[in-house]
């Protein structure tokens, strides 16, 4: 039985303060820009996207926190380099003398042309689960960015106001504790901001809703075919967008088809639910799924290239769905999927999934790696 997600929630008055901040810090950090953050114990870090590292922003890095960086990888990363084992959300690698953009782009990234680093690492050790360091790989990894950051501690002795010293260098201050919230806050902040009637190919009486958080982040988007009513279990898909299987028509995956298969098969049911998730790749993004293809090119299957650049293989959350479903009223759903882990992720969810529905489709010769690595290795019942 499915523990239901236990979440101790950001106070309603704190949602915009708390949201807004954490995603002016994805902003930073795309831009290539540092941010510092701040955690338990008046522990403060300066961190900077590995994906931005070069010789003038570690220089800046360090010049501004008076301290030397660390990389910071995600503990899967970290072991498949075997630098550690897989355990705690993230490790800290330094360097001596020095942590230059080389090494950065080595460690973080398996398709860096750098052939090998130049000096190994001097110190490993695991971030705590809550620590600043882990936040920053957590904040990477949201702004849909390779899992890894480059750190330095604040030590700057003109920094015991935090929020003014962060002002004076132009910087965002941002809590850790809002980037591990920040998931869970922005769906539950979710609510219908449009929705029109969208006649789709062999489903004329379609409804689109589109659901946005509180700060204006990416939307996800509730397809209801038909009439279904609640209280009754509706006929649900949860369908995680794929740019490349859904519109392009990729022949390496199987999502376009399900996608329309969904549509066919909820119609034919009298009507239901398609919820369109914004959650490329398993949760990692587009241009983290094209890195993937290319490992998956080098001879890694997909579960495995997504664990050589440090994600777990499979990052989607289901509290998303969770919320749209209740605000269209509806607790119970029989979910179209072959996926045992949707069943559980929603679950614990706190929505009561009646029955699992069968949902396959005949493979092609781009994509039977793929689809026998799903059944094999990620439990999928093909």
């Amino acid at each position: 039985m499915s523990r239901l997600l236990q979440v101790v929630p950001v106070p309603a008055s704190r949602e915009p303060v708390s949201l807004r901040a954490v995603e002016r810090a994805l902003a930073d950090l795309r831009r290539g820009r540092p941010v510092a953050l701040t955690g338990g114990g008046g522990t403060a870090v300066l961190a900077l996207a590995a994906e931005a590292a070069t010789a003038e922003s570690l220089c800046q890095l360090a010049g501004t926190a008076m301290a030397e960086p660390a990389l910071v990888l995600t503990a899967r990363r970290a072991a498949i380099l075997g630098l550690t084992r897989i355990g705690l959300r993230a490790a800290v690698v330094s360097f001596d003398p020095r942590l230059s953009a080389e090494m950065v782009h080595a460690l973080a990234d398996p398709l860096s042309p750098t052939p090998e680093m130049p000096l190994g690492p001097s110190d490993v050790s695991e971030a705590a689960a809550y620590s600043c360091e882990s936040a920053s790989v957590l904040l990477a990894k949201t702004a849909r960015l390779l899992p890894a950051a480059v750190v330095a501690p604040i030590h700057d002795p003109d920094a015991d106001d935090l929020a003014k010293w962060a002002s004076r260098h132009d910087l965002l201050l941002v809590d850790a504790g809002d980037v591990f919230q920040y998931d869970f806050t922005a769906a539950r902040t979710l609510k219908p901001v449009s929705e029109a009637r969208v006649p789709l190919l062999g489903a004329e009486n379609a409804r689109i809703i589109a659901f946005r958080p509180l700060d204006g982040g990416l939307e996800h988007l509730a397809v209801v075919l038909g009439e279904p009513r609640p209280p009754g279990a509706v006929l649900t898909r949860l369908h995680s967008e794929c740019f490349t299987g859904d519109l392009l028509g990729s022949l390496r995956c199987d999502c376009g088809d399900q996608l329309r298969g969904a549509i066919r098969e909820i119609c034919a049911a009298g009507g239901g639910l398609l919820l369109y998730l914004a959650q490329e790749g398993r949760g990692i993004g587009l241009v983290n799924k094209l890195r993937a293809y290319e490992l998956q090119d080098r001879g890694f299957d997909t579960l495995e290239a997504n664990e050589q650049l440090g994600f777990d293989a499979d990052e989607r959350v289901y509290v998303p769905a969770a919320q749209m479903l209740r605000h269209l009223g509806f607790e119970r759903v029989r979910l179209l999927t072959n996926n045992p882990g949707k069943v559980d992720g929603l679950a614990r969810c706190g929505i009561l999934v009646e029955e699992r529905v069968p949902h396959a489709f005949p493979t092609n010769r781009h994509n039977e790696i793929y689809m026998r690595t799903k059944a094999g290795r990620g439990g999928h019942l093909l």
